[in-house]
């Protein structure tokens, strides 16, 4: 697989070999999530105790464009792990991408996905967990079994959630909530309408699900502290909140 680099308009892009973007950052605010669903999938804030998120793990499955891991690390201040299976990768998003190497806090792991998250060691030891992984043709989700969510649920710790981007030309978000649903077994999903691109944002928590006003609580923190659109995450969810089957 070949990755390819573009910039215009100040912004950076990785592509495959097809026309999908793979990921994005703006050059002079490297930190920042450029793409619509990037945002959404930081809609598992809602559920964390934000005070307490230095003392939590973030893995993203699917490395891209390093935007999920570098936000998490720089913005967040979380302890970050990133797993993504093509070396080649992994270093476009150390030359191109500010993903520092060596740095505090940030493990960068080659491996396979759904290996890595089924092995013994990550059992119990995730709090948030991120799923973003699509080979260069972006037919379907690489990681959307139900055995792979079982694995994705033995993984979390307590109170733990998932957030998943779907999309590909072959792509059902109803199925893949269904198989969600099974293998997870979590409190509530929250499945976003489609971004103008066609990401499907699913978050899936496994713990508590906070009251209405801790809800709107935190959105008014998160929108003040991030300038991240809570409110418009809240408002997409309660239309869409599905109970667990």
């Amino acid at each position: 697989m070949t990755v390819h680099i573009d910039e215009a308009d100040g912004l950076r892009r990785m592509r495959f070999t097809s026309a999908w973007c793979q990921g994005a950052m703006r050059i002079d605010a490297p930190d920042r999530l450029e793409l619509a669903y990037a945002v959404r999938m930081s809609a598992w804030l809602l559920f964390h105790d934000l005070q307490s998120l230095g003392n939590k793990h973030l893995v993203t499955l699917g490395l891209g464009a390093g935007s999920l891991t570098r936000f998490a690390l720089n913005v967040l201040g979380m302890q970050s792990s990133a797993v993504e299976i093509d070396a080649q990768v992994i270093e476009a998003c150390r030359t191109h991408f500010r993903l520092p190497p060596g740095t505090p806090g940030l493990d960068v792991v080659q491996a396979d996905a759904a290996e890595f998250i089924a092995r013994p060691g990550m059992k119990r030891s995730i709090d948030v967990l991120q799923v973003d992984a699509y080979d260069a043709s972006v037919e379907a989700p690489a990681l959307d079994s139900e055995a792979f969510y079982a694995d994705c649920r033995a993984s979390l710790r307590e109170g733990g959630t998932l957030a998943v981007n779907l999309i590909g030309r072959h792509m059902d978000p109803r199925q893949s909530v269904a198989r969600i649903r099974q293998g997870l077994r979590p409190q509530t999903v929250w499945q976003f309408p489609p971004t103008e691109a066609g990401n499907v944002v699913v978050i899936a928590h496994c713990g508590h699900v906070p009251h209405e006003p801790t809800l709107a609580a935190r959105a008014a923190v998160i929108e003040k502290q991030w300038d991240l659109p809570a409110s418009q995450w809240l408002a997409m969810a309660r239309r869409t909140a599905v109970a667990p089957a």
